[in-house]
């Protein structure tokens, strides 16, 4: 079963699929599209577009993302 803190590795792979950098659309597509099945089967399944920001928050304080204030507006890049 898929939880929250799996999201990280998520929108990490999805990044890195893209380049290192993606818009959120690209992530959430991505995530669907790879993990479907496990989101479906999971209480996460009702939160997890809200919860892939919160991955991204937490990324970025471990110090994996570009901060927000110094990347474009609704695009996630990988340091």
């Amino acid at each position: 079963m898929a939880t929250k803190s799996d999201l990280t590795d998520w929108v990490v792979d999805a990044l890195r699929s893209n380049n290192g950098e993606g818009s959120i659309l690209y992530v959430a597509r991505y995530i669907w599209e790879h993990h479907q099945k496990d989101l479906e089967g999971s209480d996460l399944f009702y939160s997890w577009q809200y919860d892939m920001r919160w991955a991204a928050s937490e990324l970025r304080k471990r110090g994996l993302l570009v901060a927000a204030d110094d990347d474009r507006r609704g695009k996630w890049t990988l340091k």
